[in-house]
């Protein structure tokens, strides 16, 4: 039987959350692909390399080590069924040989001993229950003189939460956006990245700050429906009444007007780009 500590991160990513982003797997890709040749480019990934992707939902991250990495392997490690799932369609179709998907919680699947020769993730380890000890599992994973490469939300300057933040006085907002932990923002503090990755016995730690452009929509009207789709616009929505969540909309729509240029709104996100060594 599979062990799974991180149980409220697997009920969400088994529930609506993964089959949202399953569905909408190329428009999250729109959204996050500014990001992906930062990653690899600090993944530095050679044509035998054997590559570990963390949280690598739909696949998108670890089909393109997969390429990098074309005489070697990319495994893909996710909570999520639905996505692992469309993740394995996905390389089907780009008949991709050397890759492999794996259902675990990263935080405990068995990974040490491995011998993966980098670890990468594109926004997808800052929602460990016990941080310390699931980057520790994953430098397990990495051979003597193995590389990692993530990327981790910011806290300051994400157009998008900027956004919803606009909507304040309308929906019940709380902490949303606040740096800290648990959850999207946990890591967004780079010294706390340091502190984490330092305990679990990583080595050379560098935090870069990074930004990139996503496309979210067609237009405003697009891109607020899809905002207001996701996890946690539906989830702000679900406790409101009908009223009020339709004024929410309008109010977003409207925000999000200016951000309409060459046929897509796009909005600024930040990121640290994380990269450390397996002493």
């Amino acid at each position: 039987m599979e062990h799974i500590v991180n149980t409220e991160q697997e009920q969400a990513w088994n529930g609506y959350e993964g089959t949202h982003w399953a569905r909408n797997q190329d428009r999250w890709d729109a959204v996050n692909e500014g990001f992906d040749e930062m990653l690899l480019g600090a993944a530095a990934i050679g044509r035998e390399d054997a590559v570990l992707d963390i949280g690598c939902g739909a696949g998108s991250t670890t089909r393109l080590a997969a390429r990098r990495a074309a005489d070697g392997h990319a495994t893909g490690v996710d909570l999520s069924r639905p996505m692992l799932e469309r993740a394995r369609e996905s390389a089907r179709a780009e008949h991709l040989g050397n890759v492999t998907f794996e259902h675990g919680d990263a935080q405990v699947h068995p990974l040490a001993g491995r011998g993966f020769d980098v670890a990468i993730s594109r926004f997808g380890v800052m929602f460990f229950a016990d941080p310390v000890a699931a980057f520790a599992n994953i430098g397990g994973g990495l051979r003597t003189g193995g590389r990692a490469a993530f990327l981790v939300a910011g806290g300051d300057g994400n157009e998008w939460i900027q956004a919803l933040a606009g909507l304040r006085d309308v929906l019940p907002l709380g902490g949303f956006g606040a740096t800290g932990g648990p959850g999207m923002f946990s890591l967004a503090d780079p010294g706390r990245v340091r502190e984490v990755l330092s305990a679990a016995g990583f080595t050379g730690l560098a935090v870069e700050p990074v930004e990139a452009s996503g496309r979210w929509g067609r237009d405003a009207e697009d891109a607020t429906a899809f905002l207001m789709g996701s996890g946690p616009g539906r989830h702000l929505l679900s406790q409101v009444d009908e009223a009020t969540g339709a004024l929410a909309r309008r109010r977003l729509t409207d925000i999000l007007r200016p951000y309409e240029r060459d046929g897509a709104v796009r909005l600024r996100s930040t990121a640290w780009l994380v990269t450390a060594v397996r002493p």
